[in-house]
């Protein structure tokens, strides 16, 4: 039985999480009525568009792919106690670094040497752009969010100068870099898929997909079973024990910061080499930010990163085929959707905690009588 005033684990990380999502999904219900449109065809028609076919599922998991890079990134600063908001950023750099190396060696190296140059990039541009607020936050004492957050600026404007001076394709206005050579992009799902005799809808989703899938299984594999997961997680739970143990706070922030960089410059991999396969302004789209709202629905953990990310994925795709079809909900109305499942798994958690604490704590006495 579990302490008074407290939820039992399953319900904090099973049931908590799904009643925070009925909320937010009622309140959009009663938005969507007061918008002239009948809830119940607009919710459909999200599900329709998000899961309802191949292509949509392709598309979901394209999107999810992002959010599970970033929501691992954010997941393990905030195991060491630290508010990584810059993943954003950190996604801008690593995707710089995974385009470096494809228009570097895409006219002289094969595949399979580009494939781990790019994610060696893509991790290392993503650590490097973490370490200066970490350096920052573990030998000065500045907070990590404004550092973070200031850090997605510069990166923004650092892109834009390298887009518009230095890697601009010659002869063209757009900032984009020019196209990569087909030994530097990831291969799609359906090319990968086709020789065992699964034929797909084509779709964005490419194997950037099951690369995000291996990052979840080695995080969880990092902070469950080895040490430095352990004094990360120590670190994190009590600083102040952390130094009792012998656990240095500040090089578990360092090590925690560079760790969530690299993850979150895994969304290069999906964006530029996957897709894109340029490099453009505003590749992540945002992902480092709703990689917050996915870590924290997923409790932190890998297996709950996924299924939050694939929940957003399908938001952002079924919101995108329900503007489409309801003259009435227009994009600006999905982003609104969206931000209310953000706001009810994520700020308003502890609103629902409180109740359910109590009508779970009855339920032993309920059947005592």
């Amino acid at each position: 039985m579990s302490a008074p005033g407290r939820l039992p684990r399953w319900a904090d990380v099973g049931l908590l999480p799904i009643v925070s999502l009925v909320a937010a999904f009622a309140v959009s219900a009663a938005i969507i009525a007061a918008a002239g449109e009948n809830p119940w065809t607009a919710l459909r028609l999200l599900a329709a568009g998000a899961f309802g076919s191949q292509e949509a599922v392709g598309y979901t998991l394209y999107y999810a792919t992002n959010f599970i890079f970033t929501g691992l990134a954010v997941a393990v600063a905030l195991h060491a106690g630290l508010f990584n908001i810059g993943c954003e950023g950190q996604a801008y750099l690593g995707g710089l670094g995974v385009g470096l190396v494809g228009l570097a060696l895409d006219r002289h190296w094969p595949f399979w040497a580009i494939l781990p140059t790019a994610v060696g990039a893509a991790a290392v541009f993503g650590a490097a752009w973490a370490f200066i607020p970490a350096w920052l936050q573990a030998r000065r004492g500045s907070h990590i969010v404004i550092t973070t957050i200031m850090f997605n600026f510069i990166a923004s404007a650092l892109m834009t100068y390298l887009l518009v001076n230095v890697l601009i394709k010659p002869g063209q206005q757009s900032p984009e870099s020019r196209e990569l050579a087909a030994a530097a992009c990831l291969p799609g799902m359906r090319a990968l898929l086709a020789p065992l005799g699964i034929h797909l809808s084509p779709s964005p989703l490419n194997l950037a997909f099951l690369l995000a899938l291996a990052a979840s299984a080695l995080v969880w594999v990092y902070l469950w079973r080895t040490r430095w997961g352990y004094a990360l997680r120590t670190a994190g739970k009590n600083p102040v024990a952390a130094v009792y143990a012998g656990i240095s706070p500040s090089r578990v922030t360092i090590t925690a910061m560079l760790i969530s960089g690299a993850l979150a410059g895994g969304l290069g991999l999906n964006e530029v080499m996957g897709v894109q396969h340029r490099l453009l302004l505003d590749f992540p789209g945002g992902a480092g930010f709703v990689g917050i709202a996915v870590a924290l629905m997923g409790r932190n953990h890998p297996v709950g990163i996924i299924l939050a990310a694939v929940l957003f994925g399908g938001l952002y795709q079924g919101g995108s085929e329900l503007s489409f079809d309801l003259p009435h909900l227009n994009r600006d109305m999905i982003v609104v959707i969206q931000g209310l499942v953000i706001l009810a798994c994520g700020a308003l958690e502890n609103l629902f905690r409180a109740p359910l604490t109590a009508v779970l704590a009855r339920r032993p006495q309920n059947e005592a009588e």
